[in-house]
């Protein structure tokens, strides 16, 4: 039998966020060949944009190819549905409606295009080349300025019947808790988990403790970063900030384990930084709040990937899911 070169078997990941989009071309060992990126919020008409892709992507495919057809395109995105190609109703870009982007994609570079979620391709991203390599069961949460979530299990993403499952940041870990600035909810998770929930904590306990290092900021510069580095010098309140926040993610996570009975959780995004700091709560609050016949079993690890490049590769992997 003929050995297939993987490095041969490549796919463009593309990775849209709600200012920048990221792209690469990515071979089937979860190398990087080449990538760039685009500014997703000057293109008021997807038409446009994908122009622009199309445009910035060319050269670089026959750099590496000499113009032969590549895989194909996995796209990771907001309010992306896996079953029907599309993206709806996405609150962070300036495309509104139900836009069947997939097809637009394949019409315009003539290959294969399939799209997720941005979670739910960094958990592909994490099961091909990370962490959970070899894993069939895992939830990957992603700690940044949201919280988002892809649930493995069987070795299969849950998409539920719509597309749309797995919107776990969005739970609620404190009925009647802190309003969300965006869905108006109470006590999601998101809303105390994320950077953003993070930088609230931050700026309510600084107000009860003025002692405390954060007080040396202005209030519009109280981010994660900042409760981080008061934190590594031993500022209490920082210490705190983190603490609590642990103590709620580790008692969500503590539901979803009992959900789905997974082998790890992967921690994924900028909120990971804090190590030990946010670690050790986490971890805790999570065992605590567990049967004894789920306690002990589960890692919490953080992920393997790159951060920069994790979207990229996590996207390029729906080109080469099962």
């Amino acid at each position: 039998m003929a050995l297939i070169d993987l490095s041969k078997q490549v796919a463009l990941g593309v990775d849209i966020g709600g200012t920048n989009s990221k792209f690469g071309l990515v071979n089937h060992r979860g190398e990087i060949l080449d990538k760039g990126s685009i500014k997703t919020d000057e293109y008021e008409k997807v038409e446009d944009f994908i122009d622009a892709l199309y445009e910035k992507v060319s050269p670089l495919i026959k750099k590496h190819f000499n113009e032969k057809q590549f895989d194909g395109i996995g796209v990771g995105a907001p309010n992306a549905n896996y079953f029907r190609g599309t993206i709806e109703q996405a609150p962070n870009l300036r495309w509104k409606g139900v836009i069947p982007f997939a097809e637009m994609m394949t019409k315009k570079f003539g290959v294969p295009c399939k799209m997720t979620n941005d979670a739910n391709a960094a958990a592909l991203g994490e099961m091909m080349f990370g962490a959970a390599r070899g894993m069939k069961d895992f939830i990957m949460i992603t700690l940044g300025t949201g919280v988002g979530s892809g649930i493995v299990s069987g070795g299969k993403i849950i998409y539920g019947h719509d597309g749309f499952a797995g919107e776990l940041g969005h739970t609620i870990v404190k009925p009647g808790g802190r309003k969300h600035w965006s869905t108006g909810s109470e006590g999601s998770l998101e809303a105390y988990a994320s950077a953003t929930g993070i930088s609230i904590t931050a700026k309510k306990m600084r107000a009860e403790f003025p002692d405390s290092m954060l007080n040396d900021f202005p209030e519009e510069e109280i981010d994660s970063k900042v409760v981080f580095e008061c934190a590594k010098k031993g500022d209490p309140t920082a210490i705190e900030v983190f603490r609590y926040t642990g103590q709620k993610l580790g008692e969500a996570l503590a539901n979803f384990v009992m959900f789905s009975s997974p082998e790890a959780i992967l921690l994924f995004g900028g909120v990971i930084n804090a190590g030990d700091f946010i670690l050790k709560p986490t971890k805790l609050h999570m065992e605590r709040n567990l049967l004894p016949i789920f306690r002990n079993k589960v890692k919490l690890v953080f992920s393997e990937l790159d951060e920069a490049d994790a979207a990229i590769l996590g996207a390029s992997a729906l080109v080469w899911e099962k």
